[in-house]
């Protein structure tokens, strides 16, 4: 506890030296989050804040909140692993409206829902300051997602958004695909886990075929099949943004990585994907190959658990010497 008053002091008292504080994992809770709080009132040092893997609940939030209301020095908020559900991030977001200081939060494993997410959202239609938002794991469904959907049609901040293990579902995805036909900021969506399905795969292709500012995009464990990554597939023909994609786990067969083959032909901007643990098998693992003795810009392919039968070994080989020759030519 000395060690704990010590660290107050000093953030009351302004220490030069104290501008990255990390607190995780310190059993901290609601009392010693609103004596962190009370502290960051005045503070004009600390940049950097550590409050993950705690017992922060909403009352602990709430008084962080009411600090980030005059603070403007903090720039980097880690809140995840914490229980501050909806009524926390309520009172996270209203502070938000008026705090210009704050560049990321990380919200992650906090049950914060639909409610929250939607408080999140209504306040980064003002906000012109968080350029990152972590919210993995907050029981999100398609209406929380919808709710940020429409926000990213007018925010202009938000570079790197964060969905992975929610429920948004084909809706939520559709919501956000549409919005990402005008938005001109989002650089990183991440939707790994959250049954998308083949139609919220499609739509997203859709959205990428005129979009110019997505350059990673994560959508392992959705279940998009041979549809999905068909579309996606039709998209990457015409897409000149996107660096970065991961589709594994989502039963992918050979139909579908023929026309990923087929649209890396001419593809000259994807430099990594991820396709392992799918159903590709030989024919899927020879178009990949055929497509790689022209594409000179595909750095990283992850293909690992793809049924390929040990007849494709020199197909595997192939595409091996294939990403190697790529790589080299960036030396």
């Amino acid at each position: 506890m000395f060690e704990f008053q010590t660290i107050l002091r000093k953030l009351k008292e302004n220490d030069p030296t104290l501008t990255m504080l990390d607190m995780d994992a310190n059993q901290i809770g609601d009392a010693d989050a609103q004596a962190i709080a009370e502290a960051l009132k005045t503070n004009a040092t600390l940049t950097t804040l550590y409050l993950s893997y705690n017992q922060i609940g909403a009352a602990g939030a709430q008084a962080i909140a009411e600090a980030l209301k005059t603070n403007t020095a903090l720039t980097t908020l880690y809140l995840s692993y914490n229980q501050i559900g909806a009524a926390g991030a309520q009172a996270l977001a209203e502070a938000l409206k008026t705090n210009t200081a704050l560049t990321m939060l990380d919200l992650r494993f906090n049950v914060i829902g639909d409610v929250g997410a939607q408080a999140l959202a209504e306040t980064l239609k003002t906000n012109a300051t968080l350029t990152k938002l972590h919210l993995y794991n907050n029981q999100i469904g398609a209406a929380g997602a919808q709710a940020l959907a429409e926000t990213l049609k007018t925010n202009a901040t938000l570079t790197k958004l964060h969905l992975y293990n929610n429920q948004i579902g084909a809706a939520g995805a559709q919501a956000l695909a549409e919005a990402l036909k005008t938005n001109a900021t989002l650089t990183k969506l991440h939707l790994y886990n959250n049954q998308i399905g083949a139609a919220g795969a499609q739509a997203l292709a859709e959205t990428m075929k005129t979009n110019a500012t997505l350059t990673t995009l994560y959508l392992s464990y959705n279940h998009i099949g041979d549809a999905g990554a068909q579309a996606i597939a039709e998209a990457l023909k015409t897409n000149a943004t996107l660096t970065t994609l991961y589709l594994s786990y989502n039963q992918i067969g050979a139909a579908g990585a023929q026309a990923l083959a087929e649209a890396l032909k001419t593809n000259a901007t994807l430099t990594t994907l991820y396709l392992y643990n799918n159903q590709i098998c030989d024919a899927g693992a020879k178009a990949l190959a055929e497509a790689l003795k022209t594409n000179a810009t595909l750095k990283w392919l992850c293909f690992y658990g793809n049924e390929v039968s040990s007849e494709s070994l020199e197909t595997l080989e192939e595409i091996e010497s294939y990403i190697e020759r790529n790589l080299k030519d960036d030396y």
